[in-house]
């Protein structure tokens, strides 16, 4: 299903279609404030399985971030934060950047698989945080890769959904994607180091 939704006046009813899919186990494709993104429910470990199939990965090996409406959920995820990464979470999100952090025992039990590390998005995009708050919960995010050799990732909702119809559950179409992932911020080691430099100014990284 191809879902139009438009971020300047987003629809109540369909953002709870939306989750109301995620909730049963489905698999979305959704916008964000860089790219066009594949998604679940995390605690739905079949939906997550599918996941790592689209993506031709291991669930045990797969590193992907999740998506949260805010700073409130990261305390379910990881260990406790330095004041300086707060700080600076804090200030930059929402936005283009993917903090990674180390993780705590839920993740285990969410993913199946022990995980150390999580990579925590607040994207500024309001129809993925309107879905994250209604359903409550974080999501994931797998960034969907174009086979194109100048896009490196698709931008087109109807194209996205000409590819994944019948692998996904929605695609939702908010509008033209962007072609730049999210800048990539490791905080594991109690310092600050970026990773890769995408949609995210790493000279706010200071």
């Amino acid at each position: 299903m191809l879902l139009r939704i438009n971020p300047d006046n987003i629809n109540d009813r369909l953002i709870w279609q939306v989750c109301n899919c995620l909730r049963n186990g489905g698999v979305i494709i959704y916008p964000t404030d860089t790219v066009y993104t594949l998604g679940c429910d995390l605690t739905h470990p079949a939906a997550y399985q599918k996941v790592c199939k689209l993506k031709g990965l291991k669930p045990n090996k797969a590193n992907f971030s999740i998506v949260c409406y805010d700073l409130s959920h990261i305390s379910d995820f990881t260990l406790s934060l330095k004041t300086p990464v707060y700080k600076l979470m804090n200030r930059l999100l929402p936005g283009p950047y993917t903090f990674i952090l180390n993780g705590n025992n839920n993740l285990g039990k969410i993913y199946g698989y022990p995980k150390k590390t999580i990579g925590i998005r607040v994207p500024n995009n309001p129809i993925v945080r309107a879905i994250v708050d209604e359903l409550g919960a974080p999501i994931l995010s797998a960034s969907i890769k174009n086979d194109d050799e100048i896009l490196e990732y698709m931008t087109d909702p109807e194209q996205i959904y000409e590819v994944y119809e019948s692998l996904v559950d929605i695609v939702i179409d908010g509008g033209p994607g962007g072609n730049m992932p999210s800048t990539i911020v490791d905080c594991t080691d109690g310092g600050i180091t970026i990773v890769r430099e995408g949609a995210g100014d790493v000279n706010q990284i200071v």
